[in-house]
């Protein structure tokens, strides 16, 4: 029974897919210490849609297709937005863990030697207030801040007094990137990463790195939820995103956000604030050029590289630079990977359905492949040394100025290389890329610097 409630606390899964006997399962609900769930329902009052209509009790969301069922032989219904976890239909049963309350391990080891800046350690500590007081709180801090490592204090805190707790974000390669940086502050804790493609723990952790989309398989699981680039894409369109988080933390919980971009929206909820203006390294944020680069897309359809485009890489590669390069669309990109290739071999590219995306990056951070084309997938949660980043069409609708911050945040946030090259190439320029450049120069001028 341990193994089953170590796996089972705080989750909602498909009674199918357990790694255990459904017999065991089957002995443990008639026992009470497992309750079974309609998966299809119309009994809950749907947040998304605001009425009572039939649902998924995993994603809440009534995106359903009828099919002829072998197993209920009858007509069932199943939900299309949660398919790749399985498939949840009227006939299947989603099961929780309603037995003995698991204990907590309060004694956990906090091993960092850094040290917090100022405006680090204010946010941090006020931070730590809300999180004592229970009340929601936004740490809204620029690129390269270090906003990760201010979070270190209040995750012990919470580890110290037997709470669980959720990082969550919205983009895979942000959990991959912070897992092991928590896991070497928190050494002595069970710690899990789950992702698209992760590992199937089947332990209990009190700390859980996810994507957004893995808290639709969680319940009342989480007594706070940290949610890190919250502004970031498909979390601020995807309402069902939205949901999973408040149903996968406890009744009396409450949501904290961390990003560099905070939405209006996330500005207006805020109940408590800290602004962080200034880099870790004390070192001022990356000023965007603005390079003309017309009939781009003519000149890559022809097989060839723009000029300006082409001596840009050049310079890179003759430096030994790594470097990212974004593009609008996946077929631009793929259209000119072997344009670039000429010029190097070992440049990569990587969008979000790239299974080996995750080894591509980690080839990059090792100087095993000198660039990376890339689309926006990689505009957050990557820390490369030195990395120079060039933009192609940043004035295309999918670079908001969110976006290029983002991007541009990607230059610079090594202490070792405080600076570098952050080119927005387009043919002519978006209102995005001057509110992008003004947000910039903004922050640097709070943080002191002159321009």
């Amino acid at each position: 029974m341990k193994e089953i409630q170590t796996f089972l606390s705080g989750r909602l899964w498909l009674k199918e897919q357990t790694p255990f006997p459904l017999s065991d399962i089957e002995d443990l609900i008639e026992k009470g210490f497992i309750t079974p769930h309609q998966g299809i329902s119309s009994t809950h009052f749907s947040p998304l849609l605001k009425t009572n209509q039939h649902q998924c009790r995993r994603c809440g969301v009534n995106q359903l297709t009828s099919f002829h069922c072998a197993k209920c032989k009858g007509v069932c219904f199943y939900c299309r937005h949660c398919i790749r976890m399985g498939r949840v239909s009227s006939c299947t049963e989603l099961i929780t863990w309603t037995g003995p309350v698991i204990e907590q391990v309060q004694s956990h080891r906090f091993s960092w030697s850094g040290k917090l800046t100022s405006q680090q350690e204010r946010a941090s500590n006020e931070l730590l207030a809300s999180v004592r007081r229970n009340q929601s709180h936004l740490v809204h801090a620029v690129c390269g801040a270090g906003k990760t490592e201010l979070l270190f204090p209040a995750v012990f805190d919470l580890l110290e007094r037997g709470q669980r707790v959720c990082v969550a974000t919205p983009r895979t390669d942000v959990v991959l990137e912070l897992a092991p940086r928590f896991q070497q502050v928190f050494p002595q804790t069970v710690i899990h990463a789950l992702y698209g493609g992760s590992p199937g723990y089947t332990d209990y952790a009190q700390l859980i790195i996810a994507t957004t989309h893995q808290l639709y398989r969680f319940e009342e699981a989480f007594d706070v939820v940290f949610v890190d680039e919250a502004d970031a894409f498909p979390y601020t369109v995807d309402k069902a995103l939205q949901y999973a988080v408040q149903k996968a933390k406890k009744k009396e919980a409450v949501v904290h956000t961390i990003t560099a971009t905070p939405s209006d929206e996330l500005l207006r909820q805020a109940v408590n604030k800290s602004v962080i203006s200034v880099r870790f390294h004390g070192f001022p944020l990356p000023i965007p050029r603005f390079v003309g680069l017309w009939n781009y897309h003519k000149h890559i359809q022809k097989g060839k590289l723009p000029p300006k485009l082409k001596m840009w890489t050049l310079n890179c590669l003759n430096h030994s630079r790594p470097f990212l390069i974004f593009f609008p669309t996946i077929e631009l990109m793929e259209k000119a990977l072997p344009l670039f290739q000429l010029l190097h071999p070992e440049i990569l590219s990587v969008h979000a359905e790239d299974n080996d995306r995750k080894d591509k990056v980690i080839k990059l951070r090792q100087k095993k492949v000198c660039g990376l084309l890339t689309t926006t997938i990689l505009e957050r949660g990557i820390t490369i040394p030195n990395v120079q980043v060039a933009v192609v069409g940043a004035d295309e609708t999918i670079f908001t100025s969110s976006a290029l911050i983002q991007i541009g945040g990607r230059v610079g946030r090594a202490i070792d290389y405080p600076d570098g090259d952050l080119v927005f190439f387009h043919h002519g320029i978006s209102s995005a890329m001057d509110t992008a450049k003004a947000t910039i120069e903004a922050h640097n001028k709070q943080g002191g610097y002159r321009q």
